[in-house]
C-alpha cells in the first residue's frame, strides 16, 4: 500500500515578522516534495491583510494556491478581529495574549477536524508550527498528528532559551542585575557571550510587571511543551548548520533539530500584511545609482521611530553623502508628530522616501551597498544571502544576538552604539557607514566576507546543499511516519 499524502499544516502567530518566514517555508515544502499539500494559517485578521481583496464569504474558505497545493485558512484568536497583534497598551497586549492561548487551540483543532473530514484530500499529516504557539504540539498529539516546531531565529539564540529554561536562568538574572552588558555569560556548549546581547525577553521580560512578560511565559510554555514530546521534539531552524555558532546545535541534542534555512523569498509570490509603495520607483531609482552606492534603511515591521531618531537619521544620511532609500512605515508616520512628513519631505535631499518596499528585491540589487536595520532575522538572513553588508541598530527580543553574529562572528558588519535614550546619533551612523562602505580595510572585509557568506547560504540551499537535504529527510519522515 503506497503511503498517504502528505499534508502538512503550518500555524504562525499573527505577526510578519512570523508570517514571511512560515509562508516561504510552505512553499519550500512545496518545491522539495511535489505530491505534498499545505494548508496555512494565521489569525483572521491577519488573513484579512493579506487577502483584503476576497469577499468576505471567500477569507474564511478555501483560498487555493500554487495549482491547488497550498490552501490558506484562518483560526480564531478569540477577538473576532479586533486586535491583530501590537498595541502599546500593556493591559490590552496581556489580554490578547491569553485570548491568543484560549482560543488558538480550540479553534485549530475544528480545523484540523474539518480538513480530516473533507472528501478528496487527504487529512492533515504533520502540523509545523511557529514561536508563540506552546499549544500547538499538543492540539496534535491528541489527534495523533505528530508536529514539528519552525524556529524562525538562529539556533544559537534557541540553544540560549534551552540552556536558559533548562537550570541557568539564575545565572543569567544575576549578571543582568549586575548592570554591565559586557559580562560574560557562560552556558555549556556555546562560547562566552554578552548578556546585554542576550535576548531581552529573558534579561529584562521575566518582571510581572513588564510589558513583555506574556511572551516570556510563552516561552517557558514552549520549551516545556517541547520536553513533553517523544520521543523527542522535531525542531526546523530557519538557517544553515554553516551559519551557526560552533556548538549551538549539539546544545540543544535532547531534540531532533534540523537547520533548513534560511528560507528566502521565491519571487512575485511574496505575500505580506504591508503593502509595498509602487515598486517600479524605487526600483528605477535604484537603477540610476552606481554599484554599491546606495544606504538602504529599514527597521522592520514592529519597530516604530521617535522623532528624534527621525532627525538624527535623516541628519546623518545626508551628511554621509552617498544615496538612500529609507522605509518609514506609514503607522509610524501617524505616530510621528504631525509636521514630520512634510519636514522629512523637505530633507530628503540625496535619497527617497517609501511606505514599505520588496526587502529582499531591494537588497539583491546591486545599487545596494549596505542594510542599516534593526536586525530582526528575517532581514539579517535576507542581507546575508544577497551579500549586502550590515550597520546594526537593534532593540528587542533576538535582534542583539543577530548582530552579535553578523559583527562578531561572520564580520560582516557593524554595530551603532546608541545613547541613554536608544537614539542612533547622526555621527555615530556616519561613522558605522564609512566603516561598511568606506575605502578602509574594516570596509573591503566587510564587503569581502558578505561575499563569502552570500555563497555559503546559497550552496546550502542548493538542491545539494546542507538545509535542502535536512529538509527533504524532513518531508521523507513525515511520509514514513503516517504510514
Amino acid at each position: 500500500m503506497s503511503p498517504p499524502r502528505p499534508h502538512f499544516l503550518v500555524l504562525t502567530y499573527p505577526l510578519q515578522g512570523h508570517i514571511a518566514p512560515a509562508l516561504r517555508l510552505a512553499r519550500r515544502l512545496l518545491a522539495v516534495a511535489p505530491d505534498a499539500l499545505v494548508t496555512f494559517s494565521t489569525t483572521e485578521a491577519a488573513h484579512r491583510r493579506l487577502f483584503p481583496a476576497m469577499p468576505e464569504e471567500v477569507v474564511d474558505g478555501p483560498n487555493a494556491a500554487a495549482g491547488g497545493r497550498l490552501e490558506f485558512h484562518p483560526f480564531s484568536d478569540g477577538t473576532e478581529g479586533r486586535y491583530g497583534g501590537g498595541s502599546d497598551d500593556a493591559a490590552e497586549f496581556s489580554a490578547y495574549v491569553a485570548s491568543f492561548h484560549a482560543a488558538g487551540p480550540r479553534s485549530v483543532g475544528e480545523l484540523l477536524d474539518a480538513l480530516a473530514s473533507r472528501r478528496g484530500r487527504p487529512p492533515v499529516t504533520r502540523v509545523v508550527y511557529t514561536l508563540m504557539l506552546p499549544w500547538a504540539a499538543g492540539v496534535a498529539r491528541a489527534r495523533d498528528i505528530p508536529s514539528a516546531l519552525f524556529w524562525i531565529q538562529p539556533a544559537v539564540v534557541l540553544a540560549v532559551y534551552h540552556r536558559y529554561f533548562h537550570g541557568h536562568a539564575g545565572a543569567v538574572a544575576e549578571l543582568s542585575r549586575r548592570g554591565d552588558p559586557s559580562l560574560a555569560v557562560e552556558l555549556p556548549g556555546l562560547p562566552p557571550l554578552p548578556v546585554g546581547d542576550l535576548p531581552t525577553f529573558l534579561t529584562e521580560s521575566t518582571d510581572p510587571g513588564h510589558y513583555f512578560h506574556p511572551i516570556f511565559i510563552t516561552f517557558r510554555d514552549l520549551f516545556d511543551a517541547l520536553d513533553e514530546e517523544t520521543p523527542k521534539a522535531t525542531i526546523l531552524v530557519n538557517s544553515c548548520q554553516e551559519l551557526e555558532v560552533l556548538g549551538a546545535l549539539a546544545a540543544v541534542g535532547q531534540h531532533d533539530v534540523l537547520t533548513v534555512g534560511p528560507v528566502l523569498p521565491t519571487g512575485d509570490d511574496e505575500t505580506s500584511i504591508f503593502k509595498p509603495d509602487d515598486g517600479a520607483k524605487y526600483m528605477e531609482w535604484l537603477d540610476t545609482k552606481p554599484a554599491s552606492s546606495v544606504v538602504y534603511v529599514s527597521f522592520g515591521s514592529l519597530a516604530t521611530m521617535g522623532r528624534e531618531q527621525l532627525d538624527e537619521l535623516l541628519l546623518g544620511l545626508e551628511e554621509s553623502r552617498r544615496p538612500y532609500l529609507l522605509v518609514v512605515r506609514k503607522d509610524n508616520k501617524q505616530a510621528l508628530l504631525a509636521e514630520a512628513e512634510a519636514v522629512m519631505g523637505e530633507r530628503l535631499k540625496s535619497g527617497i522616501a517609501v511606505e514599505w518596499c520588496d526587502q529582499a528585491r531591494v537588497l539583491s540589487h546591486a545599487a545596494v551597498g549596505c542594510f542599516v536595520t534593526h536586525c530582526g532575522w528575517n532581514s539579517v538572513a535576507e542581507s546575508v544571502a544577497s551579500g549586502v553588508p550590515m550597520v546594526g541598530v537593534p532593540k528587542v527580543s533576538e535582534q542583539s544576538m543577530n548582530a552579535w553574529l553578523f559583527e562578531r562572528q561572520w564580520r560582516t558588519g557593524a554595530r551603532a552604539r546608541v545613547d541613554e535614550g536608544g537614539v542612533m546619533r547622526a555621527a555615530e551612523l556616519i561613522r558605522c557607514l564609512e566603516e561598511v562602505m568606506g575605502d578602509g580595510p574594516a570596509a573591503a572585509e566587510a564587503r569581502r566576507m558578505a561575499e563569502v557568506w552570500k555563497r555559503v547560504v546559497a550552496e546550502a540551499m542548493g538542491s545539494r546543499g546542507s538545509s535542502y537535504c535536512n529538509l527533504l529527510a524532513f518531508v521523507d519522515g513525515t511520509t514514513r511516519s503516517s504510514t
